[in-house]
Order: structure tokens, then C-alpha cells, then sequence
């Protein structure tokens, strides 16, 4: 049994080697990508090589099972971008909105199974595995396309960071203005500041960012997943409610009217335009998971194949939030037709029954709060590798002392993680309370990260890997599926942009209210 020592120099317990010596698997934590050739029946019966404690790589064995990644895939897909939905519909109409929400979908989880294959490099039982998204990038394409892909990807969690960060503050500002409205009988407009909000949000990530490693962050993900579908149902079933009230549907058939006379103005034909490009980014973001999809696999234990377990999770995580979002999105368009507000349950298209608006709404803070996590635990991941390769021998960087906590046990602290870290939030928190644009922000990410890291890479290393010739009739139905999505993201990000060019004209630095 390896002794509790009171100042340490092991690694996160999820991959080192039980009683080891200063720096021993250091090499581990640094992933290094030299990893043993297995056998197939080896990789299925890690007995004849390792011990039952370890996978093929030597590190401890991963834990993670159908359920775990569907809880993962759950919780960074159905986010706050649910909310936006039936603002997304409402700019495109009856006919285009729930088309488009249907053609996201199938291509989300087409691209999602090719991106699953590239867990391991060759054989997709034995072969090397690839522990990040630009691990598997680098394995398949290489060159620049890995920096590529890194620059995309952590620029786009670190967005996603913002994004929740604006989304938590208005869901606790929502639940303070609805118990206002309620008292005043809704004499009292109740505005107030969002930044009072964001930054208990953030200090409630400073305290979570703390958990060492995606692995462990399993327990807060399915309180994350069941969160999201309360709010989800909470919002569904409140929009039935009000179309049985108004005893018909709203809304038209091509969307939001020129002319309609909205918060921000009367509707033009060249607002409608942009706002129709923006809710493709809306419904884009939505949908948003592909790059933490090989981080969400690298936690699965096998047998069976991480890739199979990988994609039946794929497949019953989509399925399920695409009906939750056309059940959302339609009936939340049905009921406020062109005024669908841009937040469903925080635009105050619904004021009673108050306290099941504030029970929604802690849920979507509680969802956000874990979703916050699996979206930054492999950014977290990437710049604390990076640092530990370029100064190995700082203990500011690579020590860890073992702190007892009460009800937990002993917890690795390191140093580095708690400073770095803490920085990160402060500044996604200061970012936010200077951008407090909910729908342009969802928008941009949505079509930022879009295409480049939910289509064109996994189809370009699919390709590689599969050594599809040029020209073949798959190689060209791929190539286009990509050009179409490339376009579409362009769109979505002119209307984003425009969004927010059009908020920025009334907009004063840190005194947003809503």
C-alpha cells in the first residue's frame, strides 16, 4: 500500500503507477505517444500482458461505460443552446426551422461515427490511442492541420466558456425577476445587472475547475444530464400549456415578418435575412459536442471497442435530444409565434406559475455548471500537458501534495492548476460581463465551431484513415457534404456578426441590465 506522504511528487492518481519513485512515469502524464503494440486478443484480455489494474497503455484502467458517455454527450449537447430554439424557428418558419434542426442532427451523428474510428490510429481494437481531438488529428493528417485544429478547438471551448457563463447569470437573474414580477403583479419592470450573477457563477467554477481530470468529473455530468432535461420538459411543458391556451398554433410558414415590430426594432428584409443566417448559428451550437467527442471515448473501458460503445452513445444521445429540441422548439414557436423571445425561459414569454420558472431555471444553472466542465476539462488538460513538458523539473508545475479533505480522502494538489485555472475563469467571467449577448455569442460558436471540428476534420481523417481514393464516388459525396457545411457556417457567422454589430450600438462596457 503506497504510504500517504506529506509533500508528493506522484501524478493524478488516474495514471500512476501505484508506489513510485520521483518522476518515474512522468512520461506518462506527459503522454508520451510511444504506447506498446497489443495483440487483439490481448487488447480484449488484458490479463495475458497487464495487470487487471491497467488498460494497454499503462494507465489505470478506464471506467467509463455506455451510460457515463451518454450522460457526457447529453450534458454538452443539450446545453443552454435548448433555450434558443424556439427563437431559432421563428426566424425560419415552419417549414425551413424543423428541416434544419433534422439535417444538423443526421449530420452531427454521421460525422460523430467517423470521428469515433479515429480513437485508436489503424486497428480500432489494438491500435495507438489518441487521448484528444488533436491527438487524432495529428495521428491521421499531421502538418499544419494540427495547429489548425488546436486553435479551432480550445478557442472554441474557451467561447463555450463565455457563453455559459452569460447563460448562467441570466437564468439566476430570471428567477430573481419572476419572484419580483410576482410580487409587483407585474407593475415593476424589475431590471437589475447581470454582473453580480456571472461572478457567482464564476466562483462557483473556480471551486469545480479544481477536480483533477475528465474521469472524475463523471458524477457531475449525469446531475448535469438530469438537469437538462428538467428544464428541457419544464420549457416543452409550458408551451403546450400556452398553445392549448391560446387554442390554436402560432407563427407562419417562412418565419418572422418583415415589419413585425420586435424589442429591438421593426423587422427590415435585410434584419430578416441576418436573422435567419444567425439562427443556423443557433442551431449549429446546439448541436455542439464533436470536440470533446475523443476526450468523452478516452474515458471508456473495453471491452467492447471504445468506437462501438462510442457510437451506440452516439446514436441514443442524438436521437434523444433531437426530439427534445423539435418538442421545444416548435412548441415554444407555437406558442409566441414571431415574438418567441431569444432565451425561452429567461425572456419572460412566461411569467406564471413563478416557482416552476425558478425551479427550471436552477436547473439550467446546475446543468451549466457541470456543462462548464466537460467542455473546459480538455483545455484544462492541454495547456497543464504543455506546461509540464516545458518545465519539467519546476515543483510550481509538476508537484502535487496530498491534502486530507474530510468525506472525500486525500486530494492531489498541484499548484500550477490552481493558479492557471483560476485565471481562466476570471477571465471568461470579465469576458462575459463585456459581451452579455446571449444569442449573438451562441450564434458565432455555433458557427465557428461548426464546420471545421464537427465536419471537416473528422471527414478528412476518415478519409486518410480509410484510404478512401481521390475522386471515388465516397470521396466525392464527403468532400460535398463538407462544402455545404462550410457555407452554411459562413452564413451563420455574417448574421452573428451582424447581431452583434446592430447590440453594440446601444451597448455601455459592465452595465448591461436585463
Amino acid at each position: 500500500m503506497k504510504p500517504v506522504l506529506p509533500r508528493s511528487r506522484t501524478l493524478p492518481s488516474r495514471i500512476h503507477h501505484g508506489a513510485v519513485e520521483e518522476r518515474h512515469d512522468i512520461r506518462h502524464y506527459l503522454q508520451v505517444e510511444v504506447q506498446p503494440k497489443v495483440s487483439e486478443s490481448e487488447a480484449i484480455n488484458p490479463q495475458s500482458n497487464y495487470s487487471k489494474c491497467f488498460d494497454d497503455d499503462g494507465r489505470l484502467k478506464r471506467t467509463g461505460t455506455f451510460w457515463t458517455s451518454a450522460s457526457h454527450i447529453i450534458t454538452a449537447v443539450i446545453g443552454s443552446g435548448v433555450l434558443s430554439l424556439a427563437w431559432a424557428i421563428a426566424q425560419l418558419g415552419w417549414v425551413a426551422g424543423p428541416t434544419v434542426l433534422l439535417l444538423f442532427a443526421f449530420v452531427n451523428l454521421y460525422t460523430s461515427n467517423l470521428l469515433a474510428m479515429c480513437y485508436r490510429t489503424g486497428n480500432p481494437v489494438t491500435g495507438q490511442r489518441n487521448y484528444t481531438y488533436m491527438d487524432a488529428v495529428k495521428a491521421n493528417l499531421g502538418g499544419r492541420k494540427v495547429m489548425m485544429c488546436g486553435l479551432v478547438q480550445y478557442l472554441n471551448l474557451f467561447g463555450v466558456a463565455i457563453g455559459y457563463t452569460i447563460a448562467s447569470s441570466v437564468s439566476m437573474m430570471a428567477i430573481k425577476r419572476s419572484n419580483c414580477y410576482h410580487r409587483s403583479g407585474g407593475r415593476d419592470p424589475c431590471h437589475m445587472s447581470s454582473n453580480g450573477y456571472m461572478i457567482t457563477f464564476g466562483i462557483m467554477e473556480v471551486i469545480f475547475s479544481q477536480i483533477p481530470d475528465f474521469n472524475q468529473v463523471w458524477w457531475l455530468s449525469i446531475v448535469a444530464a438530469i438537469m437538462s432535461f428538467t428544464y428541457s420538459s419544464v420549457g416543452l411543458g409550458l408551451g403546450i400549456g400556452k398553445v392549448a391556451g391560446n387554442g390554436s398554433f402560432k407563427g407562419s410558414l417562412l418565419g418572422i415578418s418583415i415589419g413585425t415590430v420586435t424589442k429591438s426594432g421593426t423587422v427590415t428584409s435585410t434584419q430578416k435575412m441576418w436573422r435567419s443566417m444567425q439562427a443556423l448559428g443557433a442551431i449549429a451550437f446546439a448541436y455542439s459536442y464533436s470536440l470533446v467527442l475523443i476526450e468523452i471515448q478516452d474515458t471508456i473501458r473495453s471491452p467492447p471497442a471504445e468506437h462501438k460503445t462510442m457510437k451506440k452513445a452516439t446514436v441514443f444521445s442524438i436521437a434523444i435530444t433531437t426530439v427534445f429540441y423539435l418538442l421545444c422548439g416548435c412548441f415554444g414557436y407555437a406558442a409566441f409565434g414571431d415574438l418567441a423571445p431569444g432565451n425561452l425561459l429567461t425572456g419572460f414569454g412566461f411569467y406564471n406559475p413563478y416557482w416552476l420558472l425558478d425551479i427550471a431555471n436552477v436547473a439550467i444553472v446546475v446543468h451549466l455548471v457541470g456543462a462548464f466542465q466537460v467542455f473546459c476539462q480538455p483545455l484544462f488538460a492541454f495547456v497543464e500537458k504543455w506546461s509540464a513538458q516545458r518545465w519539467p523539473n519546476s515543483d510550481f508545475v509538476t508537484a502535487e501534495y496530498e491534502i486530507p479533505i474530510p468525506f472525500y480522502g486525500v486530494y492531489q494538489l498541484n499548484l500550477f492548476r490552481l493558479v492557471w485555472r483560476t485565471i481562466f475563469v476570471i477571465i471568461t467571467t470579465l469576458i462575459s460581463m463585456l459581451l452579455p449577448f446571449f444569442n449573438d455569442v451562441v450564434g458565432i460558436l455555433g458557427a465557428f465551431g461548426f464546420w471545421p471540428l464537427t465536419v471537416y476534420f473528422p471527414v478528412e481523417m476518415y478519409i486518410a484513415q480509410q484510404k478512401i481514393r481521390k475522386w471515388s464516388s465516397k470521396w466525392v459525396g464527403l468532400q460535398m457534404l463538407s462544402v455545404s457545411c462550410l457555407f452554411v457556417s459562413i452564413a451563420a457567422a455574417v448574421g452573428s456578426v451582424a447581431g452583434v454589430v446592430l447590440d453594440l450600438q446601444t451597448y455601455k462596457p459592465f452595465k448591461t441590465s436585463y
